[in-house]
């Protein structure tokens, strides 16, 4: 997340065929490698054109955008918007399969949400409830954890609030294996969490 212009097209932390079979390697392939790119594509041609801008993280780009030139801030928003929650999607991800949150990160999710199979449960809710395009998120404002959802590649970070995990429920995310069951996608991406990069997120949202 420390990357400044022009921003690096990162390479997936796995194989393509890594998360099969919740995940085929075509539907990350076409993910990372098309949707993803136009992205960064897009974010670097607009922040071309503005030196004083090009050496800001991505974090700082959409945590500012109100502070930006008026003509590129929806631009960024959805641009860099969709570099950040992509790269934090497939960070989120693992090949080593149904970890489970531990420490501070499950005691948080008690605390603030019930329980684990609450958390689930809500979490589904969530991201089944999205209208169209968008995410469901679980974020941290100081240690506190919420479920929430934002269309299309809004993030919460341009709230000032962490987001430590995502799930992209976009049509391009999952229709080329899951057609319209974004229910069997959801219930499957559970199983793909790497509760061990989340809990890193947390802790560090915790020290500010």
């Amino acid at each position: 997340m420390k990357q400044h212009y022009p921003f690096p097209l990162l390479p997936l932390p796995y194989a393509y065929d890594g998360l099969i079979p919740e995940l085929s390697k075509e539907i990350l392939f076409l993910h990372h490698d098309k949707h993803l790119k136009t992205y960064v594509d897009n974010l670097n041609k607009i922040l071309a054109g503005y030196p004083k801008l090009q050496s800001l993280t991505l974090e700082e780009l959409l945590m500012g955008l109100d502070t930006l030139p008026r003509e590129i801030q929806i631009g960024i928003q959805n641009n860099g918007g969709g570099v950040y929650n992509h790269n934090l999607y497939f960070a989120c991800m693992s090949p080593e399969k149904n970890q489970s949150p531990q420490g501070e990160l499950l005691n948080a999710i008690n605390r603030d949400i019930g329980s684990y199979e609450e958390f689930v449960k809500k979490f589904t809710d969530t991201a089944l409830g999205q209208f169209g395009s968008g995410y469901a998120w679980l974020v941290s404002k100081n240690g506190k954890l919420q479920i929430l959802n934002m269309p299309n590649q809004n993030t919460p970070i341009s709230k000032s609030i962490k987001p430590i995990l995502n799930l992209d429920v976009w049509e391009h995310a999952y229709y080329l294996q899951y057609q319209n069951r974004r229910n069997e996608y959801v219930e499957n991406w559970f199983h793909l969490v790497n509760w061990n990069y989340v809990n890193q997120l947390y802790l560090e949202s915790c020290r500010g």
